[in-house]
């Protein structure tokens, strides 16, 4: 037995993550008419045992993560749709981190593959002036490209 104060056992990473990419993928395909059963299709696309998959699934809809259909007795049958946020967290859509993470590998790249020395020295300028901005100031950035505000200059 857990004692009262002792911390509870993460169900983000083992559990509850695995099931809402297995929902992301599911929910995108025409395979399923974009509401994928959860027993059906979700279950076996986690591999994870039902009980976790259900017990994701309601920790999942209560966080506003999925829209679930349910049925009288108000058990979840199928997923209709994730959220915006659900889309970031599964990787669908992008992440001001992982875009400045992406953008970091092109300017590396470009650096080691510009035709010329000219070249590759303005691309060295710019990946170490962009790794010496950091990640935290680099995902601001991304942040505002991503999300389609630029701070208009004074």
């Amino acid at each position: 037995m857990t004692p009262p104060d002792a911390p509870l056992a993460d169900t983000w990473f083992p559990r509850d993550l695995p099931v809402l990419r297995a929902i992301a993928r599911l929910v995108d395909e025409p395979k399923h008419g974009g509401a994928p059963y959860l027993l059906g299709s979700v279950v076996p696309g986690s591999g994870l045992p039902k009980d976790q998959v259900v017990a994701a699934a309601k920790a999942l809809a209560a966080a506003g993560y999925i829209e679930p259909l349910t049925n009288h007795a108000g058990d979840i049958v199928r997923i209709t749709g994730i959220s915006a946020e659900a889309r970031r967290l599964a990787g669908l859509w992008p992440t001001p981190q992982g875009e400045w993470e992406r953008l970091l590998e092109q300017a590396e790249t470009r650096a080691e593959r510009a035709p010329t020395d000219v070249e590759r020295e303005r691309w060295r300028a710019f990946a170490d002036a962009a790794a010496a901005v950091g990640p935290d100031a680099g995902a601001l950035l991304m942040q505002s490209l991503v999300g389609g505000y630029v701070p208009r200059a004074r």
